[in-house]
């Protein structure tokens, strides 16, 4: 691994001022216009569109031109469609009513599987170092074979099959055979508790249950047979129960039902059958930390194209290339991760704890299956960091790019990862959301990355910033919009039939126009930061704060391995508490708070800076791992939290109710 220079600084001139811009971390290749794909890409629409050969413009003719970017996206992933669209886009009175490739008939799983049947599709690896590969051949017989016998058991499209499985290749199996036959497949991961799976699953009443005996996290075995059997019980609509042997054990199969390897032997599908663009495809969900989740039904078609812009374009991933993100089929990002498939890379799937049994285990998987996209959490980057891996023991040659998302990604881990990269690897981070199922922010092969700074819009994503009054601000914070349609909108929310709930989560802040929900601020260059939920945002003294500015500068400093920020009232003000996680061993002091203000009031400014600090022995986490700033907020101000059964660790609400009683 090289170790790079310190980072540019350069400025420019906006409005007869001198602006100063966040340093360049990284640089594209002086032959990026040739040698990615997104330049490949741009070349094709100066000569075939008239479009002037400088990105901005591409960017401009991609919402200017919709129907022709879009087309222009599918025919130069290679989508395949066994009918083309009559229609490429047809806008409707509002936003949410627009309809994309009308006419067009293609199978979403055949996309993914389509390839030479012996290009690798899938490595799989765990932290018990197990290690399994099957071919695209391999993948595509075992998904006819399972495709057959969930048509003999009565599954029809439209009918729901619903997994709660480890990141493994029985996983993706089981959603390519769901997929296959038109049926609509939804996820969990097996650390979801019972009711968390049954406040999801039993909303949309699946026919078929995938599960796992258990799995092994940290070295830890934890079997899950009994939580199976209670949720298969409580969810009414379940026919068949099919359990995948993930342990080491004798074959059991959870609820007396049948084995996943029993359901591959015999028959194959043999023809794709062909859906419209808009079949549904997956159901997601929202975290649930405000009520019952939401179920999110999105389309085959505006999931496949999506994916294929933001996979081939913007990330710069090219056939027989490796993409590793380490998730769980519990995030979105799972569901991002096996649609790579469709652009002939091939996905290394993980399950395990990331730092487990070393704090550089996933690094020593990127060097050894040549990963040459890996992504991660901030989390994980922090983790790194500290503990001084990777070193030079991981060949890290391969890799290309690192993502990053799930939480704002703070400017010291640019620095830590052009240290080790400089201008080899291009550092992503990348923001979107389950609702979208893919990015609104995101990577950029033919811009610079700067410190701090989410690089740009994705091609096609009419992204804004809006003040509270609903006008554009060209500087500032204020609220993450897009002001026009795009394919991977949901196509509604399951059991609401006249789309008044899809209407309220995403179109009643501003009429007509999408609020995402997160706190943004538009850069000098172009770029994007994002500073966390716009409901969850701090207000002391009318001042609107993400807690990401808060949080970001106290993780900077020694001891502190984690960090949340919520907003106490106080009268008619609000306070800025700041809880922080020390690392093992770590002693949070007076004199480690000390640092933590100076820290926050350097790298912000004295409004931020939080009127109390207290350590915690850990942070409620949602089930997919993210920090619930919401049940934190609720807890201290002696609110009740709406729906614990959201929470991975309910009982680290304790410590936070206790408080607001003290």
């Amino acid at each position: 691994m090289s170790r790079a220079d310190a980072p540019n600084n350069d400025s420019a001139s906006s409005a007869g001022r001198s602006v100063s811009l966040a340093p360049i971390v990284w640089n594209p290749p002086a032959d990026a216009m040739t040698v990615t794909p997104m330049g490949r890409f741009l070349s094709r629409c100066v000569s075939q569109y008239g479009v002037t050969p400088e990105y901005p413009a591409l960017y401009r003719w991609s919402l200017d031109k919709p129907a022709e970017f879009w087309l222009a996206v599918a025919g130069f992933t290679q989508l395949r469609f066994s009918s083309p669209p009559e229609i490429v886009f047809a806008p409707g009175s509002e936003m949410r009513e627009a309809r994309w490739f009308i006419g067009a008939r293609l199978n979403y799983a055949e996309n993914l599987l389509r390839g030479p049947v012996d290009d690798v599709a899938i490595i799989f690896r765990d932290e018990q170092n197990r290690r399994q590969q099957l071919t695209r051949g391999q993948l595509s017989r075992r998904v006819r074979q399972l495709a057959k016998a969930l048509q003999r058991a009565g599954v029809e499209p439209g009918d729901r099959v619903a997994a709660v499985l480890p990141n493994c290749p029985a996983a993706v199996i089981s959603m390519l055979a769901t997929t296959a036959i038109g049926a609509v497949f939804s996820s969990c991961s097996p650390d979801f508790g019972a009711d968390a799976i049954v406040d999801r699953f039993g909303q949309i009443g699946p026919r078929v249950l995938f599960v796992c005996d258990g799995y092994k996290y940290s070295g830890k075995r934890i079997d899950c047979a009994s939580k199976f059997a209670e949720v298969a019980a409580r969810l009414n609509d379940v026919q068949h129960v099919i359990t995948v042997n993930f342990l080491d054990d004798a074959p059991a199969a959870v609820a007396g039902d049948s084995l996943f390897s029993d359901w591959l032997g015999g028959e194959e599908l043999q023809e794709f059958p062909q859906f419209e663009f808009a079949h549904p495809l997956f159901i997601m969900y929202s975290s649930g930390t405000t009520g019952r989740p939401k179920c999110i039904v999105h389309g085959a078609g505006g999931t496949l194209l999506q994916h294929a812009k933001e996979h081939v374009l913007h990330t710069g991933l090219r056939s027989g290339e490796r993409l590793f993100y380490f998730t769980t089929c519990g995030w979105m990002m799972w569901n991002w991760l096996v649609g790579a498939l469709a652009s002939g890379a091939t996905v290394v799937l993980f399950d395990g704890a990331p730092l487990h049994p070393t704090p550089d285990s996933l690094w020593h998987v990127i060097a050894a299956e040549k990963v040459t996209v890996f992504g991660a959490s901030p989390r994980f980057l922090q983790a790194s960091e500290r503990a001084g891996v990777p070193d030079s023991s991981a060949d890290l040659s391969s890799l290309h790019t690192i993502l990053s998302t799930g939480a704002p990604l703070p400017p010291e881990r640019y620095d830590y990862l052009h240290r080790l990269f400089g201008d080899r690897v291009q550092l992503c981070s990348i923001s979107g959301g389950t609702d979208l199922i893919s990015c609104f922010v995101l990577g950029n092969p033919l811009l610079p990355v700067r410190r701090g700074e989410i690089q740009s819009p994705g091609l096609g994503m009419a992204v804004d910033v809006f003040a509270g009054n609903g006008e554009p601000l060209p500087t500032g914070q204020g609220e993450l919009v897009c002001t026009q349609a795009f394919p991977s909108m949901p196509l509604g929310f399951w059991n609401d039939a006249d789309g008044s709930r899809y209407v309220d989560a995403y179109f009643t802040r501003f009429p007509g126009v999408w609020t995402q929900g997160d706190l943004a601020a538009r850069t000098h260059s172009g770029g994007f930061i994002i500073s966390g939920r716009s409901d969850s945002v701090l207000n002391p003294g009318g001042v609107r704060i993400g807690s990401a500015e808060v949080c970001a500068p106290a993780l900077s400093v020694a001891g502190v391995s984690d960090a949340l920020a919520a907003g106490l009232r106080v009268a008619d003000d609000e306070q800025i508490i700041l809880f922080v996680v020390p690392d093992t061993g770590a002693v949070i002091d007076d004199d480690c708070c000390e640092k933590i203000r100076a820290a926050i009031r350097a790298a912000a400014s004295p409004r931020h800076v939080p009127a109390r600090i207290y350590a915690v022995p850990d942070l409620p986490r949602t089930i997919s791992g993210k920090t619930s700033e919401l049940a934190v907020r609720a807890a201290i101000n002696g609110e009740a939290v709406a729906n614990t059964g959201a929470l991975a660790n309910p009982e680290a609400l304790q410590y936070f109710s206790d408080l607001s009683a003290s």
